[in-house]
Formats: C-alpha cells, structure tokens, sequence
C-alpha cells in the first residue's frame, strides 16, 4: 500500500490550481475571439459597448451646450435672413438634436449584457445625419452674394465640425454620417459658385472635413487604447485579488494543518511518556542486574543500548513536545524573579561531565552584580542547557566554549556561549534556526541530534520578548546570544526599614 506524503499532497494541489487557471484563461480567450469576430470593428464586445456609452454620455452631457450654440447660430441668421426662416431653422435643428440625445438616454439605461452593438450603432449614425442634415441646411437659407455672410457660414459650419468630432469620435460611422451633409453642402455651393468668395471659403470648409476626419480616427485610437489599458488594468486587480484570496487560504489551510499537528503532538505527552518511562524503568533494572546476574553478558549489553536509546529518544519526544506546546500557544510561562549568573553557573556544572570527557574547557565571563530578571525559571534553564549542550556537541575535542553573562547596550541582559567549533555558513543560519534543520558541515562532524535545539531556544526567548542571534565563521566558531528586554530586568529598591530595624531590600520589575 503506498503511502502520501504532504509534499505529494501540495504538489497535486499545485497541480490542480495551474490546470484552472489554464482552463480559466482558454475560456477566456475563446470568449474574446468569439466577441472580436461579432463586431464590425473586431473589437471585444466590451469595448464596443464602452465606445458607444462614451458617445452616449457626451451627447446627453452636451444638451445645453448644443441648444446654446444653435440659438446663437439662429439669433445671428436674423441679420441677413427674416426672423422667421430663422426660428424654423432653430427649430428643425433643435428637435432632430433632441432626438438622438433621448436615443443616448436610452441606451444608457439599457443592461450592458443584453444590448444588441451594432443596431444601436446603425442608429446613432442614422440620427446623426439627420441632426447634421437639418444643421447645414443653413447654407440654403443665406444669400452667399454677401462677404460677410459667407465668412459666417464657414465660420458656424467649421465650428459645428469640431463639436460633431469632438463627441462623436468613439464611434467613426458617426463622425462621418455627421460630416457627410457638410462635405455635400461645400460641393453644391462649389459648384453653383464661380466667384473666388465663395470658392475659396468653400474649400477652406472641404479641407476642414478632411482634417476632422483624421482628427476623429486618431481620437478613435486614442479611445481604444484607454479602454483596452483599463481593462487590462481589471483584469489584472481581479487576477491579482483570486491570487490573494487563494494564497490566503493556502496560507489558513497550512496554518490549520500546523496547529492540528502542534495540538496533536502537545496532547499525545502521557500517551507517548508512559510506555517510555516503562522502558527506561526495565531496561535500568536488567543493566543494574537487580534480580540475579545475567547468564549471557550480552544481555547486560543489550539491556545497556535499550536504555541508551530510550533516554534519546524520550530527550527527543520532550524536545517536540515542548515545540509543539510553544507552537499551539499551550506554553505557559510560570514568571518570578530568576538570576541569570546563577543560571548559567548551574547549566555549566550540570554539563562539566560531558565536556570533561571531551576534553573541552568552559570558561566564564559572568558579569557581577547583576539584578534578577522577571522570567520563567524554567524555560531560561532550557534555553542555557541547549545553547551550552549544542556548543560541546560541536566542539571538537581539545575546544574552549565561553559562556558569558551581561548588560545590554538597552538595558537588557544577555546570555552567549561561543565555541570554536566548524562555524556554520551564512547561508544555513536561518535553516538552523527552523524545525528539525541542521547545517550540512556540522552534520558530517557532530553528534546525533534532533535539530529542535535552537529553534526551541528562539521560541522561548520571544516569549520572554527577547531573541536569538547567531554569529558564526566557517572554521572559527560560533556563537549564540540570546537577549532580554530591559522591561525584564528587576530594579532594586531602597531599603525600607520597619522599627528602626533594617528591612531586605526589595524589587520592582523596570
């Protein structure tokens, strides 16, 4: 039966997401070809629809604006032509504006997903023409025997060119419908017209034309590449939101699964303990020989290893569990007043048999008259023995470790024990520092170990809101300090004195 194993499980998930969103982005594609192949303009379908709204918009925006210019046109009319042709006029032109501005309305109010593109764009060129249509019509009203009448005309039709390009721009069928009566009015009035007053205004209008179309086309291209830019622009917010929302489920799943384990592990301590301790306890009683010698010396040498082994391995399953209790936040820190010389002092005797048998020389450099620290005592002993432990681990023998104990440059304390063992490389102190990792040059020349050392020694001195620093040369040596806050270092009080007999002196946390 095989097994699966948690990197199999991420990469088959890693797996699964990318062939999503293949099939997300061929979906996608197949969707905007099928669209550019529908319109006219083979564009996305979007983009047509934000062209046309953009028409609609200026149209409906420029009402008044419109309504304004035509009446200035009509009022100035009255002085050539009678009062009366000019009001129709006004009128005409007016109603047919007011016509395609209440078809913009319309589209506006439309859904964006139901609207039929080209019918509507059909329609805005019709209206378009008959706006621009009733507009020229000018140019039949006004005697063009007059200079001053002519210069008006093209004056108001050069104008009335700029405003239809101006707003209708994103939709180019439009600019022309609306240029078209203009370029036609131009030709009749060439035509009928031999005078050089007439001709060359006449032209001066024709090359207006000409220059507004190009004009629109550019307009036209500017437009579609907003449009195009913004859609981009969301497409890639709502891609880069799916990837936050799915990194932070990633992120809650492996949290869960971290915390599932931590909790696993922190309750499994008297399930794990007990048949341990039975071990240890057996195999304690056939090394001492407490019931008889044994027949066989190999047992007493086997009963030997099973002893070894069971120490280690308990050592182990109290290394994990203590990880797995900081991790599940089940770690709880019984705080009192604690010297750290007195603390370092211990942890070194407690240990001076093994770097004797080793060979190793601890040397201290233990500041005097240091106050106590506000700290568990329990964890600090943890913390002295495992950096202490590490250092004659990987201290060859015939080797010096330093312990040191002294004020930091903020107030705090400190502990360090520096070896000269092989050094760890810079690039393998942050695997050090990581469950279960353990550089690649200390594995070839230490002892076994678990890796959960260090890491154990940073979580217990973040709690205590201290940290852990590593300083450490290939060849050299290593060295570990681990640093508490001022606002753990206890301050000593004036005696207080209590019937003229002296009082202990008292402390207060900083």
């Amino acid at each position: 039966m095989s097994q699966v194993s948690i990197d199999d499980i991420e990469s088959k998930q890693a797996k699964e997401d990318q062939a999503n969103r293949q099939r997300a982005a061929l979906v996608s594609a197949v969707k905007e070809t099928r669209e550019r192949l529908s319109s006219s303009a083979g564009l996305n379908r979007s983009y047509d629809y934000e062209l046309i709204r953009l028409y609609a918009l200026g149209k409906v925006s420029a009402a008044l604006a419109i309504t304004l210019f035509t009446q200035a046109i009509a009022g100035a009319l009255m002085i050539w032509i009678d009062a009366f042709k000019s009001a129709i006029w006004c009128v005409i032109a007016l109603g047919s504006a007011y016509i395609y501005i209440l078809a913009c309305k319309k589209f506006l109010t439309l859904d964006p997903d139901k609207v039929r593109i080209e019918p509507w764009k059909r329609y805005m060129a019709f209206c378009e023409f008959i706006f621009s249509t009733a507009w020229v019509s000018i140019v039949f009203l006004t005697p063009f025997d007059i200079k001053e009448t002519v210069i008006f005309i093209v004056f108001a039709l050069i104008l009335f060119g700029s405003m239809t390009v101006i707003l209708s721009a994103s939709i180019p069928v439009t600019v022309y419908s609306g240029l078209l009566p203009i370029a036609g009015a131009m030709a009749y009035e060439f035509q009928i017209g031999s005078d050089a007053n007439i001709a060359v205004p006449t032209m001066m209008v024709g090359g207006s034309v000409i220059f507004f179309m190009l004009l629109a086309n550019r307009i036209y291209v500017s437009s579609v590449e907003i449009i195009s830019s913004r859609a981009e622009k969301s497409a890639l917010i709502v891609e880069l939101e799916q990837e936050t929302v799915r990194s932070r489920d990633a992120r809650k799943r492996a949290e869960e699964a971290n915390l599932a384990k931590s909790r696993f592990l922190a309750t499994m301590s008297h399930e794990l303990r007990t048949p341990l301790n039975a071990i240890l306890g057996f195999s304690e009683v056939m090394k001492s020989e407490l019931f008889g010698s044994h027949a066989v010396q190999e047992y007493k040498t086997y009963s030997n290893d099973i002893h070894d082994s069971g120490d280690h391995l308990l050592k182990l399953i109290n290394e994990i569990l203590d990880l797995s209790r900081i991790e599940a936040g089940r770690y709880e820190l019984k705080e009192e007043a604690v010297s750290l010389v007195e603390i370092a002092e211990d942890c070194r005797h407690t240990l001076s048999l093994r770097a004797k048998n080793k060979d190793i020389k601890v040397h201290e450099a233990l500041q005097s008259g240091l106050p106590r620290l506000w700290v568990d005592e329990r964890s600090m002993r943890q913390i002295a023995l495992n950096l202490l432990g590490n250092a004659i681990k990987f201290t060859p023998s015939s080797g010096e470790i330093v312990i040191k104990v002294g004020w930091t440059a903020s107030g705090g304390q400190y502990l360090s024990v520096r070896d000269n063992g092989p050094g760890i490389p810079k690039d393998e102190i942050d695997t050090v520092l990581t469950s279960f990792g353990r550089g690649a040059a200390a594995i070839k020349s230490a002892e076994q170990g678990s890796g959960l050392g260090l890491p154990i020694v940073k979580a217990l001195a973040e709690m205590h809101g201290g940290s852990l620093k590593l300083k450490s040369e290939v060849g050299i040596g290593t060295e570990a300090i681990v640093t508490f806050p001022p606002e753990r270092v206890m301050q000593a009080l004036a005696p207080v004195s209590r019937d003229g007999k002296p009082a202990e002196k008292l402390y207060r946390i900083a």
